[in-house]
C-alpha cells in the first residue's frame, strides 16, 4: 500500500509539473517570427486547427481572444478536454483496404444529411472574432456542408443568421430556457419562423460558470441566473413546439440512460468547454462510461460530443465509442478571425485529417469503426 501511494504521489508531481501546451510547438512561432506584430498569417500557410487559435492569439484584442479562450476556476477541465484523447492510444490495424474512406465521411444527424461528421458547435459573440459576426460561420457551414448550431446569445439574432442561411441549408438553433413560457415561446416561435430543423436545449448551465480568467476582462457567462432545469420541465417543453430538442450537456452515464427513457431524440455530451464547472469530466471519457456501462444508449437516442477536438484522430476516437457527429467549437470561433474563407479552410482540414487518420488507424468505414482500435485504459504518461 506505501509503495502504491508513493506512486501515485510521484504520477501527481509529474503531472503538476509538466506545462500545459495550449498549443502544441509544431513550429507556428518560429515559421511566422518576422510577421509583423498584429497581422494575420496567410490563411493558406495555415496547417491545422491550432493554427487558427495560434494566428487569432496574436491579432485580436486580447479581451476578445479571452472571451473565447477562457475556462472555469483553475482551467483543469479546459485543459483536460484537450489532453484527454492522448491518454488514450490508438491501436492501428494493418493489411486492410481503406482506400473508400473518404467516401464514408457523410452521415445524417436527425434524419439531415451532411458531408462529415461534425459540426460547428454553438459560440456566443461571433463580433469578437470579426466585424461581420456570424456570418462566416453560417456560410462555411453551407460551403462546406456540415451542420451548424447557432448560439441563441451569438453576436446576430436569430433572423439575422437565418438571413445568411444558403438555400435548404440545415441549421440547429441552440436555446437557454427557463421557466417564463412566455419568453420561451417565443424563442421557439422565432427558430421555427428561422428555419431551424431542431432545438438545442443547453441544460449544463443552470448556474454562472466561475471564470477567473474571462472575469479580469469583464468578458464572463453570458448566462449567469440560477435556473430551473429539471427532467418535468424537458416534456413540457416537448408539448411547446414540433420540432426535435437536443439535450446538451449531459455529463453522465445515468443522464443519458434517464433521456433515453424519457424518449429524447437526441443527447450532447458536453462539459461546456470546460467553463462552466472545474473538474467536471471531459465528454470522451463520458462516451466512454456510456460505452462501458450502457452501451444501448448509443442505439436508443443520437449522441454528439465535442470538447477539445483539435485534430482528426480526436475525432475518430469519438466515433469510435458511439457517438455519431462532433462538435467543434473553439476553433471555428478563431477560423472566423479570417471570415468565411477561414471557416470553409478550417472544415475542409478537418475533413482531410478525419480520413486520413482514419485511414493510417486501419478503419475501412466510418459509420463501423471497431472500438477496439483504441486501447481506453488511460495512459497518465502521456498526458
Amino acid at each position: 500500500m506505501h509503495s502504491l501511494l508513493l506512486s501515485l504521489g510521484l504520477l501527481g508531481g509529474a503531472l503538476a509539473a509538466r506545462p500545459f501546451l495550449n498549443e502544441p510547438d509544431t513550429g507556428f512561432d518560429a515559421f511566422f517570427a518576422n510577421l509583423p506584430e498584429g497581422e494575420l498569417p496567410p490563411l493558406d500557410k495555415l496547417v491545422g486547427l491550432p493554427d487558427f487559435q495560434a494566428a487569432a492569439r496574436r491579432h485580436l484584442p486580447v479581451m476578445n481572444y479571452t472571451y473565447y479562450r477562457n475556462g472555469a476556476a483553475g482551467e483543469w477541465s479546459y485543459r483536460n478536454n484537450l489532453e484527454v484523447y492522448n491518454r488514450y492510444s490508438l491501436r492501428p490495424r494493418t493489411m486492410v483496404d481503406i482506400t473508400n474512406i473518404e467516401s464514408t465521411l457523410p452521415t445524417t444527424i436527425l434524419g439531415h444529411n451532411f458531408s462529415a461528421p461534425f459540426f460547428i458547435s454553438p459560440c456566443a459573440r461571433g463580433e469578437y472574432g470579426h466585424v461581420d459576426m456570424e456570418k462566416g460561420l453560417v456560410e462555411g457551414a453551407a460551403g462546406g456542408d456540415i451542420l451548424y448550431m447557432p448560439a441563441l446569445l451569438a453576436s446576430m439574432t436569430i433572423e439575422e443568421i437565418a438571413g445568411f442561411k444558403a438555400k435548404d441549408q440545415v441549421t440547429f438553433q441552440q436555446v437557454y430556457l427557463d421557466s417564463n413560457d412566455t419568453a420561451t415561446q417565443e424563442i421557439f416561435d422565432r427558430a421555427e419562423k428561422s428555419g431551424a430543423k431542431a432545438l438545442v436545449f443547453t441544460v449544463d448551465s443552470a448556474a454562472d460558470g466561475n471564470r477567473h480568467r474571462a472575469a479580469r476582462y469583464g468578458v464572463g457567462s453570458a448566462d449567469s441566473a440560477y435556473t430551473l432545469i429539471t427532467w418535468d420541465m424537458y416534456d413540457h417543453l416537448t408539448t411547446m413546439t414540433q420540432l426535435p430538442i437536443v439535450l446538451k450537456g449531459i455529463q453522465t452515464v445515468e443522464d443519458a440512460q434517464k433521456a433515453a427513457e424519457r424518449g429524447v431524440p437526441a443527447i450532447y455530451l458536453s462539459n461546456h468547454g470546460g467553463r462552466q464547472i472545474d473538474g467536471a469530466r471531459s465528454p470522451l471519457q463520458v462516451a466512454l462510461e456510456i460505452r462501458q456501462q450502457a452501451p444501448e444508449v448509443f442505439s436508443q437516442l443520437e449522441v454528439y460530443a465535442d470538447g477539445g477536438v483539435r485534430y482528426g484522430a480526436d475525432v475518430v476516437k469519438l466515433l469510435a465509442l458511439g457517438v455519431r457527429a462532433v462538435g467543434v467549437g473553439r476553433p471555428f470561433m478563431f477560423a472566423n478571425v479570417y471570415g468565411t474563407e477561414g471557416v470553409g479552410r478550417a472544415i475542409d482540414m478537418l475533413k482531410h485529417e478525419i480520413a486520413i487518420d482514419a485511414a493510417n488507424a486501419g478503419v475501412t468505414d466510418l459509420h463501423k469503426i471497431d472500438p477496439n482500435i483504441v486501447d481506453w485504459t488511460p495512459n497518465w504518461q502521456v498526458a
